[in-house]
């Protein structure tokens, strides 16, 4: 069942909320060892949520648009009274006082955390979903290749049918490599969209490139859950003074809309798969009456890919020192061959990059209201071995190549879903589209159609 399909049934008094959490806890069971996407199962809190929510129901209380749903969240995202561990050895005592915002969001919704998903150890340890507490997690489709991440665990629990709903975290790919690796839904929304609170490891916040890129993000099986979850987590909070109050819904396009088409962005090379599943997604949307136009490129994508490493590896090398000790053994390599190809900039270069950036951002806009929507690939390869990036020098630049387009428009400041095209080689594909600041409902919308050609492919019972 959808996750909106799980709810109705409790507001209906089909199902009751209990028995739809032990339904999910079952599953875990049964898939959580050869998975390991879930690391800290919140059963007992789960069923007493639940059975508040069945309690509520019968009392006549109206119900949420996601009441009952249980949903998982990664392992960086405040739950209240359980370890906030980062799957990092020295955080896991670390309990959290209070839920994270979007947490909030989603209970506030109804829905009902059922347990911290796994992810690379301080979301630093690489792409692969990887953690010093938990070990690694296994992409359900073929264990010999990557889940992704850092949202992995969320994706691949999704997958697989442990929850209907994911909460990930998203600053270049950390939604959108999973979701499409595992063969779900998920959504990277504009920073401001929905309001959350960074200061998680200490009372300080971040500097620019933390509070500009990561964004939370949700992750679903069908694209209408995936709007159930973005409804409910979009807003503003006091907290977040960055959260923007922007309808969730903008003013409909001029038709047909236009739809720009990037299967290589930069010109850098796409697998024979990637680049079929790209056409078949333009071609579904074409049937739906969009205008779609193959382009050149999108904008300025190489001054993105270099400002961006810049600017956060200048932000992050006065910590590294003391991070690099909390990473585990080899947890380093992804960030430690980041660091020794791209040095920090000096005070003066990182005011000209904060000035690139914004340069970048117009040039996106710019296109976007010239191409409302953009259609590319998630990542340029099928997906990959579990832990390439950390391997050497020339497998972590291939990885941060193959994930590009994540990179750059995460830069750029836009909205992204990624939605799955359907099974090639045994293996999940999928594409992105991206839009105008703001615009998450265009490209729900377009994912929309793609899904209805291609339909929906989990959950899945997990191989090997």
């Amino acid at each position: 069942m959808t996750a909106a399909a799980q709810a109705a049934a409790v507001r209906d008094g089909e199902i009751s909320a209990v028995e739809l959490v032990d339904s999910h806890l079952e599953r875990i069971a049964e898939t959580g060892p050869r998975i390991n996407a879930v690391t800290q199962l919140l059963a007992e809190r789960a069923r007493a949520d639940a059975a508040r929510t069945d309690r509520r129901r019968a009392s006549g209380e109206e119900l949420g648009p996601l009441a009952g749903v249980p949903f998982t969240v990664k392992e960086c995202t405040p739950v209240e009274g359980v370890p906030t561990t980062f799957g990092a050895t020295r955080f896991r005592d670390m309990t959290a006082a209070a839920d994270a915002l979007p947490v909030a969001r989603l209970r506030a919704a109804g829905a009902l955390p059922v347990g911290h998903s796994n992810m690379p150890t301080l979301i630093l340890a690489g792409m692969h979903t990887r953690s010093e507490l938990f070990g690694d997690t296994v992409n359900p489709w073929d264990p010999a290749r990557t889940p992704g991440g850092s949202s992995g665990g969320d994706a691949a629990a999704v997958a697989t049918g442990m929850a209907p709903l994911g909460l990930g975290n998203d600053s270049g790919g950390s939604v959108r490599v999973p979701a499409s690796f595992c063969g779900v839904a998920g959504l990277k929304p504009t920073p401001g969209r929905f309001p959350s609170d960074p200061r998680v490891l200490g009372p300080d916040d971040p500097g620019p490139a933390s509070q500009l890129l990561v964004t939370d993000g949700p992750l679903a099986r069908t694209v209408a859950d995936l709007r159930l979850a973005y409804e409910a987590l979009a807003g503003t909070d006091p907290r977040d003074p960055r959260a923007v109050p922007v309808p969730a819904y903008g003013e409909p396009l001029p038709q047909p809309p236009t739809v720009a088409v990037v299967a290589d962005p930069g010109g850098r090379g796409v697998h024979p798969t990637v680049r079929a599943a790209v056409a078949r997604a333009a071609a579904a949307l074409r049937d739906a009456g969009y205008d779609v136009r193959e382009v050149a490129d999108v904008p300025r994508l190489d001054e993105a890919l270099e400002a961006y490493g810049r600017i956060t590896v200048t932000e992050f090398a006065p910590r590294w020192p003391l991070v690099r000790t909390l990473l585990g053994e080899g947890g380093d390599r992804w960030i430690a061959t980041a660091m020794e190809q791209t040095p920090p900039a000096t005070s003066a270069e990182l005011t000209e990059l904060m000035g690139t950036w914004l340069g970048i951002r117009r040039s996106w806009a710019e296109f976007l209201e010239e191409h409302p929507l953009l259609l590319g690939p998630v990542f340029t390869e099928p997906p990959v071995e579990p832990g390439l990036e950390s391997r050497d020098t020339e497998s972590r630049d291939r990885v941060a190549s193959a994930m590009r387009l994540c990179t750059a428009s995460s830069f750029a400041g836009v909205p992204a879903v990624a939605v799955p095209t359907g099974v090639s080689d045994g293996l999940p594909t999928g594409v992105q589209l991206i839009s105008r600041p703001f615009r998450e409902d265009l490209c729900l919308t377009a994912a929309q159609h793609i899904e209805d050609a291609f339909g929906i492919l989990t959950p899945i019972d997990p191989l090997g």
